[in-house]
């Protein structure tokens, strides 16, 4: 996939365009949405998003890229301009791009942007939604994982990281099953392809310390230590495979 790109009024625009003819910012702002009356739903979040009809006629995801800790509380969505090369939402869509030629299961990129206001930006990107599918951890909040399934899980994330793919934020909500029980990543902000080294154990305990908390703060969640031990299992197993 080759994507398109154009800066625009200011705006740095990167689009697929088999899906999306030219740049258009119309395509960032929910509101316009709203009065073609595409907007299907909504869901809070890091990224806040909007589940909306494409012009492709296949639903979108529109994420509005915001910043996560602390430091969100004085500057949530500004991201610090060091250059055209290195703007985030531009790098997730070709990040993603590339994702899919390697057949790895994340969502195909639609188009995203970089909107820069003095030193800084604002980014938003957009992709094909996942239909009928939705997060591990709510998954998890109504029924158990086979152990065969988290054996599978494990070597879903083996393939990513074989391609060296850091994912910055794996956890229990960047992790979709959809109706088939394949598993998709999702949110590839500051995601990046890296030389092998330890971000790969670093990413897998982070999806434990998210698992691990879901287990703690839920009243009904069906996660154990042989469930961590399964997926373990499954991951060395892809890991090790030539």
């Amino acid at each position: 996939m080759t994507l398109a790109t154009a800066v625009v009024d200011g705006q740095h625009l990167a689009w697929d365009p088999a899906r999306v003819a030219d740049a258009d910012a119309r395509l960032f702002d929910p509101a316009w949405w709203r009065s073609r009356g595409a907007v299907r739903g909504e869901a809070a979040g890091r990224g806040a998003a909007y589940f909306v009809d494409g012009l492709d006629g296949a639903p979108w995801v529109l994420r509005h890229n915001r910043r996560g800790g602390a430091f969100a509380r004085l500057n949530h969505d500004r991201f610090l301009w060091t250059g055209a090369a290195r703007l985030r939402p531009i790098a997730e869509l070709r990040l993603l791009a590339a994702m899919r030629a390697d057949d790895l299961p994340v969502p195909a990129p639609v188009a995203a942007r970089a909107v820069r206001g003095g030193g800084f930006y604002r980014g938003d990107v957009i992709t094909a939604a996942l239909v009928e599918s939705r997060p591990l951890a709510d998954r998890l909040a109504t029924a158990p994982l086979p152990a065969t399934e988290w054996q599978r899980l494990g070597g879903v994330l083996a393939r990513f990281h074989r391609a060296g793919i850091d994912h910055a934020d794996l956890n229990a909500r960047n992790i979709l099953i959809d109706a088939a029980d394949a598993f998709h990543l999702i949110d590839f902000d500051k995601a990046r392809r890296r030389a092998p080294g330890r971000w790969r154990e670093s990413n897998l305990a982070r999806l434990k310390r998210s698992l691990d908390k879901c287990a703690d703060g839920l009243a009904e969640f069906h996660f154990a230590e042989g469930d961590w031990s399964a997926l373990r299992g499954g991951y060395a197993s892809v890991f090790a495979a030539r």
